[in-house]
């Protein structure tokens, strides 16, 4: 004889009486679990915030994983340089102190015969970014 699970209930809560502001995403996202999985189901709670049923387990699982922190919303994008490592950037400026008439070509050209895999424009930003840049009268 199976037995058949039921999903427990919020007792009649107005989680509208917490006032969380619009912008509170990590706020807006834990509402969202608590009424997916004790209000009235995930089909409700996800139409109800605007997420996709995908996003909803995702988050759950975060959010289980890490607890609160991992409903935070977190930074998109590469986490470090790609091409332009510290490592990158105290060779240019090495060669731009060693030889101050080098143009960027020929310190790219340095880089890529010691094994930095680097473009001239890359070269040049660095360069432009500490004021390696020649001075001219």
């Amino acid at each position: 004889m199976a037995t058949k699970t039921t999903q427990p209930n919020l007792p009649d809560f107005d989680l509208s009486l917490l006032n969380v502001q619009p912008d509170d995403s990590t706020s807006l996202k834990m509402l969202m679990l608590i009424e997916g999985i004790y209000g009235q189901g995930v089909k409700h709670s996800i139409k109800k915030y605007g997420y996709t049923e995908q996003r909803y387990y995702q988050l759950l699982k975060d959010y289980q994983k890490e607890g609160s922190t991992g409903l935070s919303d977190k930074k998109r994008g590469p986490k470090q340089r790609a091409r332009r490592t510290e490592q990158v950037i105290q060779q240019i400026i090495r060669y731009r102190f060693l030889d101050p008439d080098s143009s960027a070509a020929v310190i790219a050209q340095k880089l890529k015969q010691n094994g930095f895999s680097i473009s001239v424009r890359s070269v040049e930003r660095t360069i432009q970014d500490y004021g390696l840049q020649k001075k001219t009268l």
